[in-house]
């Protein structure tokens, strides 16, 4: 007699386990970790919450009064910040790839 197997559906914990990574609480705790860390190097470069805020609003005054100019000047920052930003992005999905699904 051949024996019916059938996988069960995954549970609701199952499908938040695999989108965060890990569970709840360890992502939320490396989460807080990173903030942390993040908010150190920030702060000893002279950023704090209230100058970002204010940062983005002057980046949007600026587009708005410079017109043209301003694609120069948000291309220089859109590249600074992909030297950084695309590596790590190119790494975390090379060594993060799922094995053999």
């Amino acid at each position: 007699m051949v024996q019916d197997v059938r996988d069960l559906p995954a549970g609701r914990s199952d499908g938040l386990h695999r989108f965060l990574g890990g569970s709840p609480l360890a992502v939320a705790f490396r989460l807080v970790l990173l903030s942390i860390l993040v908010g150190v190097v920030l702060a000893a470069i002279g950023f704090d919450p209230w100058n970002i805020i204010h940062s983005i609003r002057l980046l949007f005054q600026r587009l708005w009064d410079l017109g043209f100019d301003a694609v120069n000047w948000l291309w220089r920052y859109f590249l600074l910040g992909a030297v950084i930003v695309i590596p790590i992005w190119l790494l975390s999905r090379v060594f993060g790839a799922p094995r053999g699904r």
